[in-house]
């Protein structure tokens, strides 16, 4: 039997199940958060700004520079772009910056062969201080998102209470499901509680969310990337079995394109980011990107490893001394990625290990290829010293 193995070398209340079907693969897409923020100011930075023209235009990169046939289709609108409720209580968009309306956008995108994400905060208020859904506009504010033909909606938690959450959660999945319209649904309730039991019940979780954050946000350092992921390792025991199709852990979004990560360090997250089947949402300027950085997000073997149709989700096998980590993630037709990574500053660093060491049978055949090769040459075993880039024969 031929094994195959892929390498990647990195440097651095009642139950109310969402019976929606969707996110069966981790979502791929655009979000504007990260690099966009709230940025509202049109008149002095009309380009930049929460607008409809920022998201036309992101829109019309990710159908045209190849980000959509990679998987990319998600385009989603963050924070800030609420104007408030009308006089019957419905959401409205800011009339200034969205001024065609959310569901224009929706078309838009749906026109491209994309599809568009929206926020709001189970809460008084969401983050930046717009109006929430409360519990009591639940069911209205799902079916206004319906009747807008948007397809994933993002609720956070600021300014509500654990009960308030508990309630509300739950509510919003029977609430979209009660539309018809197929919604993905991304949840940051347990982000507001921890991130682990007994506060968090993550069986709950994957019947009401099809994704979910975990943890603090993601801020554009390389320090912040490392603080996510060992927090996702110290806990992997309690968040990899969670993770499947149809409902995810999310790590945050990708910083890839931004100003804190050097080249390695966005290689890295990449990886990572990859054998954790995370969520892969960029939240940089598609319009200003560099090919660097696109050679990166537009890897398609990255892409098709995260997209691996078993959906389980990576974990850190072993721990060196020599702060040399790695992770493995199984993957369809007997194949599994592996993720070398060095958290070492001073210089490139000569890895040796074995399959044995790794935990592969010695008895089987594997064919074993390089992917990323990043400040660390990695010997396994009689394997080959920096491999071709192409792995051959993965499902």
């Amino acid at each position: 039997m031929l094994l195959k193995t892929v390498v990647l070398l990195a440097l651095v209340a009642q139950v109310l199940v969402l019976e929606n079907g969707l996110l069966r693969k981790p979502p791929m897409g655009w979000l504007a958060w990260e690099r966009f923020r709230c940025n509202t100011d049109c008149d002095e930075d009309p380009k930049n700004c929460i607008s409809e023209r920022l998201f036309l235009e992101m829109a019309d990169h990710l159908a045209q520079d190849g980000w959509r046939d990679l998987g990319y289709t998600y385009l989603n609108i963050d924070d800030c772009w609420i104007g408030g409720r009308d006089a019957k209580g419905h959401l409205i968009p800011d009339p200034k910056r969205f001024p065609n309306g959310i569901a224009f956008l929706a078309d838009y995108a749906h026109s491209l062969g994309l599809k568009l994400g929206i926020y709001e905060d189970m809460g008084n208020f969401t983050c930046m201080g717009y109006p929430g859904t409360t519990l009591d506009k639940v069911i209205q504010d799902a079916q206004t998102f319906a009747e807008w033909k948007v397809d994933m909606l993002k609720l956070d938690g600021c300014f509500s209470t654990p009960e308030e959450r508990a309630k509300g959660y739950p509510m919003m999945a029977a609430a979209l499901n009660a539309t018809g319209r197929p919604i993905a649904f991304s949840c940051s309730w347990p982000a507001y509680e921890g991130g682990l039991p007994p506060k968090v019940n993550y069986t709950l979780l994957t019947e009401i969310c099809n994704v979910w954050r975990n943890y603090d946000d993601i801020q554009d350092s390389w320090s912040s990337v490392l603080s996510i992921l060992d927090w996702f390792v110290d806990n992997q025991d309690i968040l990899q079995p969670v993770a499947g199709p149809g409902h995810w852990n999310d790590p945050d979004m990708l910083l890839i394109g931004n100003f804190g990560l050097s080249f390695e360090q966005a290689r890295a997250q990449m990886a990572l980011w990859t054998v954790l089947a995370a969520p892969l949402f960029m939240s940089t300027d598609l319009r200003t990107i560099s090919a660097q950085n696109m050679d990166i997000l537009q890897n398609p073997l990255m892409i098709k490893i995260n997209q691996d149709p078993l959906g389980i989700q990576g974990r850190r096998i072993l721990k060196e001394k020599f702060h040399i980590e790695v992770f493995m993630r199984p993957l369809a037709s007997e194949a599994s990625a592996l993720v070398f990574f060095s958290r070492r500053t001073d210089i490139p660093y000569h890895y040796h290990s074995s399959l044995a060491q790794l935990n592969f049978n010695s008895s089987d055949t594997y064919e074993v290829s390089t992917l990323l090769l990043a400040g660390l040459r990695v010997s396994l075993g009689g394997g080959c010293w920096g491999c071709s880039a192409l792995i051959r024969g993965l499902p």
